[in-house]
């Protein structure tokens, strides 16, 4: 039942909300909660009385709907609810605006900025420590990609992405969540057969075979087409930018990333490699001649454990 709709509170409700409120320690509570989510000890720090006075005023509290609490842990954590109805709402704000600037609610919050800044403090005195080694931490927590898991939130949600060259999928399957749609194409059956088993439960994903140099997609039917460390396995790499043109939308972009100009020889042998990279001078001419424009351009930092050539990324949009 909503609140246009809702029935209004009874005198029962009414004088069990003026009762939660007419002792002086569960009004200081009310008042610091509706600042900061605390726990019962760090409560206590403040009010100065003992836990298992707080601990009654705070389950009083909570059973007459004022409070919410999570767990983290062995601790609980409180604060006031954000699910008040109006007329507690309304019932809070009078005697907040009576109690509010009493000596005792004064003292409370300058004890209350006191535990805050302990908290703080925690956290700071933690990265002073391990700074050094904060980076082998987060990678050995999240892995050496986590950041990378904020950019497809960068999407509206409405967008049909390919992924042109998606192999085995691990690409597509990091940005489903995020697109409208997202089509993966690849020549390799054996790489798709692994893609399909690992987007089996993504209905907004759809896999087909084929070769950039003849992409198996309409005529702008793209809005962003993503090119991941694919394009030096392609015969004619300025063909494949000519069918990535016609299958995007006018204004639509084009995400490149590839290897730098390089040496290794026993790529081709080893990896199957036609292409030693490119120089991002020619890639930007090819680019413009496949008739795209605002090209960009950056150098992908190489990760410490990273054995390969040095990378790039390329952006840019069709005309």
């Amino acid at each position: 039942m909503d609140q246009a709709t809702a029935a209004p509170p009874s005198s029962e409700d009414v004088l069990g909300r003026l009762s939660s409120l007419a002792d002086e320690t569960r009004t200081r509570i009310l008042l610091l909660l509706e600042r900061s989510e605390l726990t019962v000890s760090e409560i206590c720090q403040i009010v100065q009385i003992p836990q298992s006075t707080v601990s009654r005023h705070l389950r009083l509290l909570s059973q007459e709907g004022w409070l919410s609490v999570r767990s983290e842990g062995t601790s609980r954590h409180y604060r006031v609810s954000r699910k008040l109805d109006p007329g507690a709402r309304k019932l809070w704000a009078a005697v907040r605006e009576e109690l509010a600037h009493s000596p005792l609610a004064r003292e409370d919050r300058v004890r209350s900025r006191s535990v805050l800044e302990a908290r703080a403090e925690q956290s700071r005195a933690f990265f002073s420590t391990q700074a050094g080694r904060w980076d082998r931490l987060r990678q050995e927590l999240f892995g050496s990609r986590a950041e990378l898991q904020l950019l497809p939130g960068l999407l509206e949600g409405t967008e049909v992405v390919g992924d042109l060259g998606c192999g085995t999928g691990q690409l597509a399957r990091f940005l489903a969540p995020f697109a409208g749609k997202v089509i993966g194409v690849d020549q390799s059956e054996e790489m798709l057969e692994q893609a399909r088993r690992r987007l089996s439960d993504r209905d907004n994903v759809e896999i087909k075979q084929g070769e950039l140099e003849a992409l198996p997609v309409e005529d702008g039917m793209l809005d962003i087409a993503i090119l991941s460390l694919v394009l030096h396995y392609v015969v004619d790499p300025l063909r494949a930018l000519e069918e990535v043109h016609r299958v995007l939308r006018p204004g639509g972009r084009i995400l490149v990333q590839d290897m730098q100009r390089h040496q290794r020889e026993a790529f081709r042998e080893e990896m199957g490699h036609l292409w030693l990279g490119f120089s991002p001078e020619e890639f930007q001419e090819w680019l413009e001649e496949a008739g795209f424009d605002s090209v960009r351009l950056a150098e992908v930092p190489p990760e410490p454990e990273a054995k390969g050539p040095l990378l790039f990324a390329m952006r840019a949009r069709r005309k």
